[in-house]
């Protein structure tokens, strides 16, 4: 999930790592930055590197770390993100990949984006197989009605808007239509994608389970800020034909449905997290980036 990450690394988490039974030797642990729903850190074992990642289950989100392990462990079976090297309760650790993490910069310019596309397309049609008896389920409007449920349980100082957010919710639903289900990630950032110098790697599997396809190409359109030319030639890559007007609406509206869930993840956030991070300017930059397509969406659409 994007943001800002806190700083601080807790002498008790440094020293749970160094203490897993996994490792050969004396280890060396410091911390990386990024996640927000985890704790990630780089391990050195001898002239091994790992990335270690300590997260509880997120409820409130969906996270179970059972099914992001089971997930990780399909997708580094098929080939798609780095081995899992160690797993325990609250803690994953993967193989270290040498590479560089990309940028939203990098998904715009000539030639990625075609790579990235192909990595996604692999991971909805190969990582299945791997899964076994986890199916881990990522339905996006589901998502954002459970959010307006306990937003308004908890009382959020957002509760006055979620009738008008949710009544958008159920027009984006019904304009993105139906769809079969595949395997995504669901959380398509730039900084989760890292380049080896050979290929690319997609790694961070806690959001990843079964939803429309579309919404990983409307999720990948709305993080890295693709063009409307990108956009259509997303639609007609994936599809294998050129998308018309109806197909393009319906992108948007997943568009609109990722941008949404961004700003109510912020918001309960708010609520429910203990991080030392900002949310409420989280949650104000997100909405307004979801207001200016909800507007464009709603407007193209009178």
């Amino acid at each position: 999930m994007a943001g800002p990450a806190p700083k601080s690394a807790p002498a008790n988490e440094i020293d749970r790592i160094a203490g897993l039974a996994c490792w050969r030797g004396r280890v060396g642990v410091e911390p990386l930055s990024g996640g927000l729903s985890n704790r990630n850190y780089l391990v050195r074992d001898g002239g091994a590197r790992f990335v270690a990642r300590l997260g509880a289950d997120v409820p409130e989100h969906g996270i179970l770390r059972r099914h992001e392990q089971a997930s990780s462990r399909a997708a580094a079976a098929a080939g798609i993100s780095p081995g899992l090297h160690h797993a325990g309760p609250g803690v994953l650790v993967f193989r270290f990949i040498e590479g560089r993490t990309l940028t939203a910069d990098d998904l715009r310019r000539d030639g990625t984006l075609p790579r990235v596309l192909a990595l996604v397309r692999r991971a909805h049609d190969e990582i299945p197989p791997h899964l076994g008896a986890s199916k881990p389920v990522f339905q996006v409007f589901d998502v954002l009605r459970g959010y307006a449920e306990t937003l308004k349980r908890g009382n959020s100082r957002m509760a006055g808007d979620l009738p008008r957010l949710m009544a958008a919710a159920a027009r984006l639903e019904l304009e993105a239509g139906p769809a079969e289900t595949k395997f995504c990630h669901n959380d398509l950032l730039a900084a989760n994608l890292i380049d080896d110098g050979k290929r690319l790697w997609l790694i961070d599997w806690e959001y990843g389970g079964f939803n429309a396809p579309l919404f990983d190409l409307g999720n990948l359109a709305s993080n890295n800020s693709l063009s409307p030319a990108q956009m259509d030639w997303l639609l007609a890559e994936y599809d294998g034909r050129a998308p018309d007007p109806k197909r393009r609406r319906a992108l948007r509206a997943m568009i609109c449905a990722s941008l949404l869930r961004e700003a109510m993840w912020s918001m309960m956030q708010e609520i429910h997290s203990s991080l030392p991070i900002d949310y409420v300017a989280y949650t104000k930059e997100n909405l307004a980036r979801y207001e200016t397509a909800w507007n464009e969406f709603a407007g193209a659409g009178a």
